[in-house]
């Protein structure tokens, strides 16, 4: 199990730190990359979007690696992308928890006024 708290400045750090867990755990190649990816994507929305900083927790469990990465932000707003359609045209923003979706499985979203936490796994073999 890995968990970390993490904060602006420091994604880089736990970036590296969750490919290395998540190479030990058995992720390779394009599962290992898409992995990494999606923890980075949803961790940059926590301090982006989510106060600033969160924490990240890390592990195993019936063949799968799990994450779970949790902020104390204001919550997602309404009408937030709630189905599995790409954002529209070329905005900058909104593609996170899309392509999380995409690269992931058994992708959950628990969001209020008091934070946001995403759960998700790896994409089996």
């Amino acid at each position: 199990m890995l968990c970390a708290g993490f904060a602006r400045g420091r994604i880089t750090f736990l970036r590296r730190a969750v490919a290395e867990h998540a190479a030990y755990e058995g992720l390779t190649g394009r599962q290992l990359e898409d992995f990494v990816l999606a923890v980075n994507e949803i961790t940059t929305n926590a301090v982006v979007h989510g106060g600033g900083h969160g924490r990240l927790r890390l592990w195993s469990h019936d063949g799968r690696l799990w994450c779970e990465v949790t902020d104390e932000g204001p919550g997602l707003p309404a009408g937030w992308m709630s189905d599995a359609q790409p954002p529209a045209g070329f905005e900058f923003r909104g593609r996170g928890l899309w392509l999380t979706r995409m690269l992931c499985e058994h992708i959950t979203i628990v969001s209020g006024p008091r934070g946001t936490t995403v759960t998700f796994a790896a994409v089996s073999d």
